[in-house]
């Protein structure tokens, strides 16, 4: 009787352990687009050159390959992500 009983415990105490929490995404489909990505998305497959000549209004993370970025959300903030070769990818909000 004691060996099932042993052998659940461990399965109990997985379900009380809780994972963390993920990046937080807005739930307001407003806010998607709050850093106005939309507006850019002509800049992908461009040259990353082209940047040099774009003043940005809000905050913007240039995101390179291999590049550590934090998970945060900030429905403001305007990613660029750039590829190999030195060619915009995608342009994101967050």
């Amino acid at each position: 009787m004691k060996t099932p009983l042993l052998l659940a415990l461990p399965l109990v105490l997985m379900a009380c352990i809780a994972p963390e929490p993920g990046p937080q995404f807005p739930a307001d489909p407003a806010q998607v687009d709050a850093c106005g990505a939309a507006d850019l998305q002509g800049l992908v497959g461009q040259s990353t050159r082209v940047l040099e000549s774009i003043r940005f209004g809000q905050t913007t993370r240039i995101i390179r390959p291999g590049m550590a970025v934090a998970m945060d959300f900030a429905a403001d903030r305007l990613n660029i992500w750039i590829a190999e070769g030195e060619v915009i990818e995608r342009v994101t909000c967050g």
